[in-house]
């Protein structure tokens, strides 16, 4: 991440090309990865389901690009060219404010019933793995995105610190979803990784919580901080898995939101129990 920044910068390449090729880099190395160490050997994606996710991948690409929409038309350009602060101090700015506004619009998106109903379309699948990171629904994307590139663009972070704050997002959002057993220690306090974010899959809300896919500071601050070493899902998915259309079903899935359904367990938020679960942690570690 840092080398494709560094060069991107010094080189003058495009930033839109940049991003895409780093994209495919992640996902194919994060793949073979998954191969050489995995953490779950039945996680491992299928031919049909690799065929299903790279349809949901063409999606939340769409849904990407959809969410500069509205940032442009309201701001007008979704960033300056050049700001008053350094690089080295914009970067951690830009993405301190940027996943302070994800982690709220995904928590809430777990609170919400009809956003859940959008949301919710990435937690179908009954195993986490890099590939079924871009199962989402389009709308979802479009929303969360927007909703963050709007608040750093209001801020006014430069054109190069947005995109050095993209690759990070971009390679965390892989990274906590890749099926590898690796364990970071300490560094789960200040960065997320998969350990955590398994968690926030599970099956049972009271595991559940690690809104953050990059950072996991906001976590920590908001009582959302459930992993401690040693801690993993007992298995993950939906909470009520008839209440979303499975992920072959696109057509059902993309109407999912509109259509008139019961009340379920799965729109329950895993944020409701988020704050008991960080207690529970908490005990745990003391004891």
């Amino acid at each position: 991440m840092v080398l494709t920044g560094t060069a991107a910068l010094h080189f003058g390449w495009n930033f839109g090309l940049v991003n895409f090729g780093f994209l495919v880099g992640t996902i194919g190395m994060l793949a073979v990865f998954e191969r050489l160490i995995p953490y779950e050997v039945d996680w491992h994606p299928s031919r049909s389901e690799w065929a299903w996710y790279g349809v949901y991948l063409g999606l939340t690409m769409l849904g990407g690009g959809l969410a500069q929409l509205p940032v442009a038309a309201l701001v007008g350009a979704v960033a300056v060219p050049e700001s008053g602060m350094p690089i080295w101090l914009e970067v951690p700015a830009a993405l301190l404010l940027g996943s302070l506004v994800s982690y709220w619009v995904h928590r809430i998106s777990h609170n919400h019933a009809w956003l859940w109903r959008l949301h919710g379309v990435h937690h179908v699948p009954d195993k986490v793995n890099v590939a079924n990171n871009g199962v989402n629904h389009v709308v979802d994307i479009a929303l969360t995105q927007g909703l963050v590139q709007l608040g750093l663009a209001l801020v006014g972070f430069s054109h190069p610190a947005v995109f050095l704050v993209g690759l990070f997002i971009v390679a965390q959002g892989y990274f906590v979803h890749a099926n590898i057993d690796v364990r970071i220690g300490w560094l789960n306090h200040i960065v997320a990784s998969p350990e955590q974010h398994r968690l926030h899959h599970s099956i049972d809300l009271d595991e559940a919580g690690h809104f953050s896919s990059d950072v996991s500071i906001w976590d920590r601050v908001f009582g959302s901080f459930t992993w401690y070493p040693g801690r993993v899902p007992a298995a993950v998915g939906l909470h009520d898995p008839d209440s979303f259309p499975k992920t072959s079903s696109l057509i059902a899935t993309l109407l999912h939101p509109w259509r008139k359904q019961r009340k379920s367990a799965a729109e329950d938020s895993p944020a409701d129990t988020t704050t008991a679960s960080a207690e529970s942690a908490t005990k745990t570690e003391s004891d």
